[in-house]
């Protein structure tokens, strides 16, 4: 059964390159406004957000969306965080796609003596949203048939962009499943769950996670490949299980 999708980015040179994508379908509304002077570019059984950079700014503008799209009696099945990220060295080469399997909050909860502790381990709240297979499979298969290269795996929200190697290294120990590290999927994830819908995290990788180095990022690449994307997920966004992550 098909369903109404709402793709967020962080910025609208990742919402561009998205957009670039979705050329096949129609735009039967134009741009509509939503509350805090945010814009959704309308398609046909789809829209795209520019959300904000960070996981507050983007659930924020998220949560407006879908509620939004749910007072006015068309909600959304599927949310799909999209943009550029961060890959880990070995997991996720420049230029690649990351597909979640999880949506992490990567520093959410608190330091100890005895080492980081999660939320949940806290008593309180969660930092995991993960992804069924029935979403990560059909998206990881229709980016295969396109021939765009790609990994399924974990990926990362921070507030705070990794920039040494120690960072990176702590990050990857504490979470082994990661491929990419963001800054909005776990942002726009909590807002989908507080209103029912799906979420999914697709990442273009235009860096390495770890030290920053400027002149070996591929951010062009990256939107490129973001593009790419975009375009083979269009036949089959729609058909997509709806199911909330656990």
């Amino acid at each position: 059964m098909s369903h109404r999708t709402l793709i967020v980015t962080a910025v609208a040179a990742e919402a561009d390159s998205v957009a670039g994508g979705l050329a096949p379908l129609a735009r039967p509304g134009g741009e509509l406004p939503v509350p805090g002077g945010l814009l959704l570019r309308r398609y046909e059984g789809l829209d795209l957000l520019v959300g904000g950079v960070g996981p507050a700014a983007v659930a924020a503008a998220t949560g407006a969306a879908l509620t939004r799209a749910a007072l006015a009696g068309e909600p959304y099945g599927l949310v799909v965080s999209a943009g550029i990220a961060g890959g880990f060295p070995g997991r996720a080469p420049l230029g690649s796609l990351v597909v979640s399997d999880a949506i992490v909050a990567a520093d959410l909860g608190a330091d100890t003596p005895d080492g980081y502790l999660p939320v949940e381990e806290l008593g309180f709240g969660r930092s995991v949203h993960r992804v069924p297979d029935a979403l990560t499979q059909p998206a990881a298969a229709a980016l295969a048939a396109a021939g765009l290269p790609h990994t399924t795996g974990g990926v990362l929200t921070v507030s705070t962009v990794t920039g040494s190697a120690a960072r990176a290294g702590e990050l990857a120990a504490r979470h082994p499943g990661a491929a990419a590290e963001a800054m909005e999927g776990f942002g726009v994830a909590e807002a989908a769950a507080a209103h029912g819908a799906a979420v999914l995290e697709l990442r273009a990788v235009s860096n390495a996670v770890g030290p920053r180095d400027r002149a070996a990022w591929r951010i062009g690449d990256a939107l490129t490949a973001l593009r790419a994307a975009a375009a083979a997920l269009v036949p089959v966004l729609g058909t997509l299980e709806a199911r909330p992550c656990s």
